[in-house]
């Protein structure tokens, strides 16, 4: 208090400084973390949601389509640019408009109109150097990467999809507010949403135990004639108690409910969206680290996707099969070179018993073929199956399609 009172003695009364930190109290051996979500009307998605349905789009008609498509919207325009080398016949402002309809924004006063708003295309061909050193005449097995770059997968038993609480359920609540905009239950609901779940977790060993769910907080859009109580109402009954688990909710849990007031402004006419520009959610919420590589329109010979999904599938399965409680799983990759240059495996000290992290990765490369051609051929990455990942998480998802969240049976490396 006092420290924060010789920065700016008017930043917080004594009692909103006292009940900050009575919110922030915990036992010793406990800690908080969190980790946000939005929904696919954030602008920063309606641009991956672009970049994936373009992808999907060239997919579709030539799977061996090159894609590196990025997608920017500010106000009524949406500009979509980058490299693509496709046999495909491909209507790119077709493909943008019929995105933004299936969003849900169809009025300039939601945050753009798909009906008429500018498009601006400006795509160019994929660099023959880089054809050439990536897969031009190239078996699946010599592929090579598309770039240089490290991917990072991670895994948690703390939840039946092997993926943190506090993500996994930032995630749920932005899709269940779509879910619920669209069939109704919640009509006054508009594209635009933000999520944030912060988790209570206990130190015990080496683990960490989710106890409690200590905040939720959601900014979600909506028409102007509802009011603020409405919306908290609703938020809690429709969207929260659907998702979150009563054993994680008690009466100290704290609810942040459009906090800001007023949300009737939103989606690209509020903010600039960017493809690649919200890899955090799109991956673990803060945990495990990232690679810094964006995924939304990509095609699977950038390794930035299609070895970070190889990644996670490779930390699932050690989890999955009982090798380690937790563990996150680091590959990198040269361009034009199929081979990872580097595989590491860290499990925090939970690795069961008889093993070691070092075990782990002799596992792995036995038990998985790791070249840029192979995890392409494996996990059948051609398909069109991108737009639907382009929100609400790359992981943890329990569509089939999604083959990286198939756990590998390592039961044969297992040490008698």
């Amino acid at each position: 208090a006092e420290y924060m009172g010789k920065i700016n003695p008017n930043l917080f009364s004594e009692i909103q400084l006292m009940d900050t930190l009575q919110s922030l109290k915990h036992p010793r051996d406990h800690f908080l973390f969190s980790s946000e979500c939005v929904t696919r009307g954030h602008p920063d998605k309606v641009s991956d949601s672009i970049s994936d349905s373009i992808l999907d789009a060239c997919l579709q008609q030539d799977p061996e389509s090159k894609v590196a498509c990025e997608s920017s919207c500010k106000g009524n325009m949406v500009m979509v640019f980058g490299e693509i080398t496709t046999k495909a016949v491909i209507q790119y402002e077709q493909i943008v408009r019929n995105t933004l309809k299936d969003i849900g924004y169809d009025s300039a006063e939601k945050g753009i109109d798909y009906k008429n708003c500018t498009v601006i295309v400006a795509i160019e061909s994929q660099s023959p150097e880089i054809a050439q050193a990536v897969h031009v005449q190239k078996p699946v097995e010599e592929i090579g990467a598309g770039d240089q770059g490290l991917m990072i997968g991670y895994a948690s038993n703390e939840t039946d999809e092997l993926m943190p609480l506090s993500h996994i359920l930032s995630c749920k609540l932005c899709h269940r507010l779509e879910e619920a905009r669209k069939d109704g239950t919640c009509a006054w609901l508009l594209p635009d949403a933000k999520t944030q779940v912060t988790v209570e977790y206990k130190v015990q060993g080496n683990d960490y135990i989710p106890v409690r769910v200590h905040t939720v907080l959601i900014s979600a859009q909506h028409i102007p004639s509802i009011t603020l109580q409405e919306i908290q109402q609703q938020l809690r009954e429709h969207i929260i108690k659907p998702v979150i688990p009563a054993k994680y909710l008690d009466e100290n849990t704290n609810y942040h409910l459009n906090p800001s007031g007023s949300f009737v402004i939103g989606g690209p006419a509020a903010d600039a969206g960017l493809t690649g520009r919200k890899i955090i959610v799109d991956t673990y919420g803060g945990w495990g680290g990232h690679g810094g590589g964006a995924f939304s329109g990509k095609d699977p010979t950038k390794v930035d996707r299609s070895a970070a999904y190889a990644a996670r599938w490779v930390a699932k399965s050690l989890v999955g099969n009982g090798f380690a409680r937790r563990c996150m799983v680091q590959i990198a990759y040269g361009i034009g070179i199929p081979e990872p240059i580097s595989i590491f495996v860290h499990t925090y000290g939970t690795v069961t018993e008889g093993y070691t992290d070092t075990d782990l990765i002799d596992i792995v490369l036995k038990g998985f073929d790791l070249r840029t051609g192979c995890i392409i051929r494996d996990l059948n990455l051609k398909r069109p199956i991108y737009y639907k990942l382009a929100a609400f998480g790359h992981f943890g998802r329990t569509d089939p399609e999604f083959s990286w969240e198939q756990i590998v049976d390592l039961s044969a490396y297992k040490k008698v």
